[in-house]
């Protein structure tokens, strides 16, 4: 019998789901680990997919998604990012931002083709660059720079075989961000070397202390870059499963013909309240970033006391958290932790090998169990002798 699929036979199961799955089988135990808001999706958007049901609209939609909702995408867009894109030619609906980066990958890249990521980075990005035939070649970012990408290490990486670059700001799983003025650094390397971007952008609305930036911003190189956002993290939608992509026509065009036959068209009742997010929902992000604010201050604010040493996240629902001083790898780090005090935590090499020496702490919980959270990281510190300075 002939083996499966060699690339598919390498890949790594994801670090995320393997300390989830494990706190899953415990009692008592404050799960930090997913990146999945604590809040409902709100009542208004949920009725919105109820009545489109009770209406009769049940059946396909068109392959890029319902037009009124990609104009709805296009508007919101423009008034919150100002991003300009066209609903009819340059929106494509998916199942998530996952589809989403794999439908671009596959457009994109022809075998052997390399891709720029960074590192530490999400876990899904280099799977999807091995199963549309790319090659990886890491951008090393670190906690001094903000886990910011510098311009002179991305000159330092294109080739010759250079075809697209994946980012992720407000990043996961650092919680760093860029500026406009960051950007502007960039775009004329991008521009030189005619390389794509896929911009992940799903933690926009998580910015908390600057305004959003966008490549996509720069008209210079509008063109070569590919945004990809939902609706899973802004709107708690995460099992609505929606996202899109916004990229030039051409482009967009390539991307819907994978989509059409992998797809077809996604959730036509999670597009109706997608709609509605859009329309009315906008208050319910305010009010749940206001929320993820409080609950970041608190966290980083306790780690710091215990020696944790921790950057303030600019952006998403993560805290990327320094633990080399206590001698534990972050593997151990966290399985120790699980097993005697019942707080998981993702050890910070499943996202790369230069996400070692920390964890991911998510904060999309309720601030009672970050504080409990935080109680029994202390003493599992003191438990293991950890002298902080």
């Amino acid at each position: 019998m002939k083996s499966i699929s060699t690339v598919v036979e390498k890949m790594k199961p994801s670090g995320i789901r393997k300390f989830f799955d494990l706190a899953s089988t415990m009692d008592d135990v404050i799960s930090l680990g997913v990146g999945e808001p604590d809040f409902s999706t709100p009542w208004h958007i949920c009725q919105a997919a109820m009545a489109s049901m009770a209406d009769g609209k049940t059946h396909y939609t068109a392959n890029r998604g319902l037009l009124e909702l990609r104009q709805e995408i296009a508007t919101f867009h423009k008034e919150h990012y100002q991003q300009s894109y066209d609903p009819q030619t340059e929106i494509v609906v998916t199942v998530g931002g996952s589809e989403a980066i794999d439908i671009s990958m596959r457009a994109l890249l022809n075998p052997g083709d390399e891709v720029i990521v960074m590192d530490p980075n999400y876990v899904a990005y280099e799977p999807a660059v091995a199963l549309a035939g790319g090659v990886c070649v890491p951008i090393v970012l670190t906690k001094e720079n903000e886990f910011k990408l510098k311009p002179e290490d991305l000159k330092a990486a294109i080739s010759p075989k250079t075809k697209a670059m994946i980012i992720n700001y407000p990043s996961n799983p650092t919680g760093g961000v860029m500026t406009h003025e960051d950007y502007a650094k960039l775009v004329p390397i991008l521009k030189e070397s005619g390389i794509f971007v896929v911009s992940d952008e799903i933690y926009a609305e998580l910015s908390f202390d600057q305004e959003f930036a966008s490549l996509s911003q720069f008209d210079e190189v509008r063109d070569q870059i590919i945004v990809i956002n939902g609706f899973s993290k802004a709107f708690a939608m995460t099992g609505w499963r929606l996202g899109y992509i916004l990229a030039n026509a051409p482009l967009s065009k390539a991307i819907t013909k994978i989509h059409q036959y992998v797809i077809m068209s996604a959730s036509v009742a999670s597009q109706y309240a997608a709609i509605e997010a859009l329309k009315n929902g906008y208050p319910d992000v305010v009010m749940m970033r206001e929320e993820y604010n409080h609950r970041r201050n608190l966290l980083v604010n306790r780690l710091n006391a215990m020696g944790l040493h921790t950057n303030m996240p600019h952006g998403t629902f993560y805290v990327f958290a320094d633990i080399r001083k206590t001698g534990l790898n972050s593997e151990t780090f966290c399985s120790q932790l699980l097993e005697k005090e019942h707080v998981a935590c993702v050890p910070g090499n499943a996202f790369g090998p230069h996400g070692e020496g920390f964890i991911r702490i998510s904060y999309a919980y309720s601030l009672n169990h970050i504080k409990e959270a935080c109680v029994r990281i202390e003493q599992f510190l003191k438990d293991i002798d950890y002298q902080k300075e």
